[in-house]
């Protein structure tokens, strides 16, 4: 192309005829999951989908048709469908319509969010989400926060804060010897051993307080860290979960408070998916506790319903934040001594980083606390019906009360395999189950055991598609049994 057409084609692209087209894609991938109709996971073998993208670079640019047919054609067909009712998988949301067009919105303006200059009005909504967020959270006047990619980002930049607090030199020197451990419990997410490890702690300096109900023992905490400070190992964080990625449970925050009050050691605790219920008036109690926190991941994109990314992080000190980063960049901030700095670069992770609580500031507008609260409230309804459709049934074994939307059971089939033989037909069972495209479940190691396991996380889900996924789920056992 010209530089004449090139920019012909730039102009082009920006009418509303252009967006039209791509959005036209967008709304009728949402109208279609919400019937229910086809299939929720591709029925192509991944061999065939790579081969369909198995193509040189273009070197020169395509028509719109053409583009928005390969979209079509190529990319929509064997997508996953989360907004299919019968997707309940991963902790990933059917995202709610209003939120996944702000983000094209977000997207147009592009606003970084590193400094104010940048995002003059998109500072401000940040800066307001997440005070609306510490007020729910009772984290106090002086809390603060920023918007992260996610939990792992939200942990990672919580136990720098930590960090800084325990050892406030080591943004310079770094830990030496003598490195401090992070204490968690056993069912911990992945993230927070990633976190230790990428800040030069180390994960060998993981130390984790033993399981009771698939939480945190909170009653073995106090034990834990005598025994530790008896050894004379610091600690620079204890991270306690709201809602464990596994089951769904809740870390007793109260008694896990005390604890670490009582030795001065920072608590993290992990919201990124059970925080959400602070919009609940019927589960906010599962966070009782949490105002005592230091710190609080929380992911807007599990239940809240955003589309991906948009974590936060919440400190109860809004300076703990800052010192985690002691950097200067003038050529960025601007600070002095006279005027306060509303620049977001000083308390994150990131510096190039898009507006994603324009999205959330965007839903709160539209549904308001109780609307949000409200699907919250109606994925856990739904998850404890679920829980009694299994307990009732002969060939199903719940393997927990719910807590929140997610929920572990198993396949035990007429009770005559034993338990090596069920953990082989529960993996088969899912394999099968979900490449059938009836529905869309995962699994997990729970006890030493393969089972189950499902999030219900699309509010289009009714009561009729958890019978659906039962009698589905005994389809597939009974002919993996071999039995009519």
């Amino acid at each position: 192309m010209t530089r004449d057409q090139l920019l012909g084609t730039l102009e082009t692209d920006a009418t509303s005829d252009t967006a039209s087209r791509i959005v036209e894609l967008a709304v009728t991938w949402l109208e279609r999951a919400h019937t229910g109709e086809g299939a929720v996971s591709s029925l192509t073998t991944p061999a065939d989908v790579a081969a369909r993208f198995d193509e040189p670079l273009p070197v020169e640019g395509h028509e719109l048709d053409y583009v928005v047919g390969r979209l079509r054609d190529d990319v929509l067909r064997d997508a996953n469908r989360l907004s299919h009712p019968m997707y309940m998988g991963h902790q990933v949301s059917a995202p709610l319509p209003i939120a996944a067009w702000t983000d094209a919105l977000a997207s147009a303006m592009n606003n970084g969010m590193a400094v104010m200059e940048m995002s003059p009005t998109m500072t401000h909504v940040e800066q307001r989400v997440i005070r609306w967020m510490c007020d729910l959270a009772g984290l106090g006047p002086s809390s603060g926060g920023t918007f992260t990619s996610g939990g792992t980002e939200a942990t990672l930049t919580a136990l720098l804060a930590a960090r800084a607090r325990l050892r406030p030199d080591s943004w310079e020197q770094g830990l030496g010897t003598g490195a401090p451990v992070v204490v968690c419990g056993e069912h911990a997410h992945y993230a927070v051993s990633r976190a230790v490890g990428i800040i030069g702690v180390g994960v060998r300096q993981v130390v984790t307080v033993p399981s009771d109900a698939y939480r945190m023992n909170a009653n073995a905490l106090p034990g834990v860290l005598s025994r530790l400070t008896d050894e004379g190992r610091p600690v620079m964080a204890v991270v306690a979960t709201s809602g464990h990625t596994a089951t769904g449970s809740f870390d007793d925050l109260t008694r896990i408070a005390d604890a670490c009050e009582s030795h001065g050691i920072w608590l993290h605790v992990d919201g990124a998916h059970g925080a959400s219920a602070l919009l609940s008036t019927q589960h906010r109690h599962r966070l009782r506790g949490l105002e005592r926190a230091d710190s609080l991941a929380w992911d807007p994109h599990k239940m809240m319903l955003m589309p991906l990314a948009a974590g936060m992080l919440l400190v109860r000190d809004e300076q703990r934040l800052e010192r985690a980063f002691a950097q200067q960049a003038p050529y960025l901030f601007h600070a002095t001594d006279d005027e306060p700095s509303y620049d977001m670069g000083t308390r994150s992770l990131l510096c190039s980083r898009r507006a994603d609580a324009l999205k959330v500031w965007v839903a709160l507008q539209r549904y308001g606390q109780s609307g949000i609260g409200g699907f919250y409230d109606y994925l856990v309804e739904l998850t404890v019906g679920l829980h009694q459709r299994l307990a009732a049934h002969p060939r199903f074994v719940p393997l927990h009360e719910p807590e929140t939307n997610i929920l572990c059971f198993r396949y035990i089939g007429g009770g005559e395999l034993s338990d090596e033989e069920l953990d082989v037909l529960n993996r088969e069972l899912r394999e099968r189950y979900n490449g059938s495209g009836e529905g869309w479940i995962t699994t997990t190691n729970l006890d030493g055991r393969r089972v189950l396991r499902v999030t219900i996380i699309n509010p289009r889900t009714t009561e009729a598609h958890l019978d659906r996924l039962v009698a589905g789920m005994e389809v597939v056992g009974r002919a993996l049994e071999g039995v009519g």
